[in-house]
């Protein structure tokens, strides 16, 4: 019998530990979120864009599975795409 998937998700969501750690990596889900769509918008495979980095595939499926990544290969990616990496600060 298979269980499915929604039904495991409320019962990890009942566990504060499996919250904590979820909330922990909203942010870098987002910012890869951003960035696979940036790349789609662009009309781009992550080979093709890997190219325009001089950087291998690999190197952008890493960027974009929410590892964290230094400032500057986020803006190797992003100039890449033709675009540049705005920072803003933000309340807790």
């Amino acid at each position: 019998m298979t269980i499915p998937f929604s039904e495991v998700r409320k019962e990890w969501r009942k566990n504060p530990g499996f919250m904590k750690a979820y909330d922990d990596l909203a942010e870098a889900f987002d910012l890869a979120k951003e960035l696979i769509q940036a790349r789609v918008n662009a009309g781009l495979s992550q080979q093709e864009l890997a190219e325009r980095m001089g950087r291998s595939q690999p190197v952008v499926a890493r960027l974009e599975s929410s590892h964290k990544t230094s400032l500057k290969s986020l803006e190797r990616y992003v100039k890449a795409l033709g675009m540049k990496v705005k920072i803003q600060l933000a309340p807790e």
